[in-house]
């Protein structure tokens, strides 16, 4: 296998090499489920949801966790404001990020814990890191992580200790933390809280903290060495910095690669519930097609900032028309066939979408190359500007040939609009009518304009050219007769 992955521990591309040849398990932190999902929680699951199916083109069996993290201040706060269970809040929106996951296509885990299903299992983990000697309890029912017993505290960020302590919160809210960088693995029940949200252990009764939730997910289910980790790139420091630490000074291997993806802007500010700037994934996946907000968050590369628009619906919802026209129309003409089946490529082991399928050598090239998405859609979109070219002057075998490797690329993308959930009649539908309608409307109008040129009426046949392509319309006179598409 010749992937390179940006590991964010060493800030290098490195050759990705599974710790078991042939076997791949990724970790990936999921949903605090205490409101609703917006753009900036769905790129993390659409990016490992492509680095999932390219390891498995690969010939790859991966194991994926995605966690689910069921209770949390902010869980406990937002039920009690509603009136709410606590369980009852935390569950409808997991049910709300399970429902957008679907919706952009992105593939269930293999496993998804959640944090309340593993209490027995971090209650084990804190009495090893107590009894190693970088734990430590406070007042009944807390207990604190020894940032200082670890000499390489820090080295995941590359930052110093004592650079981390200018800014850390000293406040008298945690008195019985030995130091302020001292961080929670176990937080003590508080009188205005649920008495169903705590648990009991050795130390008191309380309930976790959010850090020694996913070392114990990862654990369990990966086992204590396991390959990538990731997420988003505002949970490297202290989330995963801090899980880092846990894990190996409870003798772990943890993760051998970091993987994390960039923000989503708007305007240019991080999405963030606490400015007011977030776009919500039910409202916009009622403004737009799934297939387009999957598009942005896959044509972007990974660890770019990804600034979202109305200019950035525009343009993506133009480019998904354009792909998805080409291979419903290209079907209809020469049949669906599988995907990367063309030849002409680089065939793969196996895996997700395109099982065995042969693909570009550059589009292989672009996403070995740490994911390199912007280079690898650009392979998809000369693919399609080959392929209707090939429709117009009605050479078959090209376009069969087109649109194998299209879909075999698409695949990957999990884009396919052929596949699952594109073609299910319901994420594809409103795409497939309005191609529909608009191939009927030129249709008429390429009609119309040959009638006024049979009538030597070249003024009339002009203006309907140009307001084809004043609508984004191109035509094009041939020796096979005229054809057309979007530019």
């Amino acid at each position: 296998m010749s992937l390179s992955l940006h590991d964010s521990a060493s800030g290098q591309v490195r050759p990705f090499v599974p710790l078991v040849a042939g076997k791949v398990g990724i970790y990936q932190c999921g949903a605090t489920v205490q409101d609703a999902p917006h753009i900036g929680h769905l790129r993390p699951a659409v990016v490992f949801d492509v680095l999932r199916r390219w390891l498995e083109w690969h010939g790859q069996s991966v194991t994926f966790i995605r966690n689910v993290t069921d209770i949390d201040d902010k869980i406990l706060v937002k039920a009690a404001e509603a009136g709410w269970p606590w369980w009852a809040w935390a569950q409808h929106w997991e049910r709300a990020f399970t429902a957008a996951y679907d919706a952009l296509g992105v593939r269930p885990p293999t496993y998804e814990p959640r944090a309340t299903g593993v209490v027995p299992d971090m209650v084990a983990f804190m009495a090893r890191l107590i009894e190693r000697g970088h734990a430590y309890t406070g007042e009944t029912g807390n207990v604190y992580f020894d940032v200082r017993s670890y000499d390489a505290y820090g080295s995941l960020t590359n930052q110093r200790l004592e650079d981390l302590l200018t800014g850390a919160n000293t406040e008298a809210e945690a008195p019985d933390k030995r130091f302020p960088l001292d961080f929670a693995l176990w937080k003590a029940v508080k009188p205005d809280e649920p008495v169903d949200a705590a648990w009991d252990t050795p130390w008191g009764r309380g309930r976790p903290g959010w850090h020694l939730e996913c070392s114990t997910m990862a654990r369990r289910y990966l086992g204590e060495t396991f390959d990538i980790h990731g997420g988003g790139l505002d949970l490297r420091f202290p989330h995963h910095e801090n899980e880092q630490a846990q894990s190996h000074c409870a003798g772990y291997g943890f993760a051998r690669y970091w993987v994390h993806n960039a923000f989503v802007t708007q305007a240019g500010v991080k999405m963030s519930k606490s400015l007011g700037n977030t776009l919500r994934a039910a409202v916009l996946l009622r403004q737009a097609e799934p297939a387009v907000l999957r598009y942005i968050l896959t044509a972007a590369h990974y660890r770019s900032t990804l600034e979202f628009s109305d200019a950035t619906l525009t343009e993506a919802s133009a480019a998904w028309e354009r792909i998805s026209g080409f291979v419903r129309r290209a079907a209809e003409r020469v049949g669906s066939g599988e995907p990367g089946q063309g030849g002409g490529g680089l065939p793969g082991p196996g895996g997700s979408g395109a099982p065995g399928s042969v693909l570009p050598g550059e589009f292989v090239a672009a996403m070995d190359d740490d994911l390199s998405t912007p280079v690898a859609v650009a392979r998809v979109h000369e693919a399609v500007r080959r392929g209707n070219s090939a429709l117009m002057d009605y050479q078959d075998d090209a376009v069969r040939l087109a649109l194998a490797e299209v879909r075999g690329m698409l695949a990957v993308l999990g884009l396919d609009p052929l596949a699952a959930p594109w073609a299910d009649g319901t994420a594809g539908a409103a795409s497939g009518r309005a191609e529909s309608a608009l191939s009927a409307l030129v249709d008429a109008r390429l009609a119309a304009r040959a009638a006024a040129r049979q009538a030597r009426d070249f003024a009339t046949a002009d203006a309907i050219r140009d307001d084809l392509a004043a609508a984004g319309i191109q035509v094009e006179d041939s020796p096979a007769g005229v054809r057309w598409d979007l530019t």
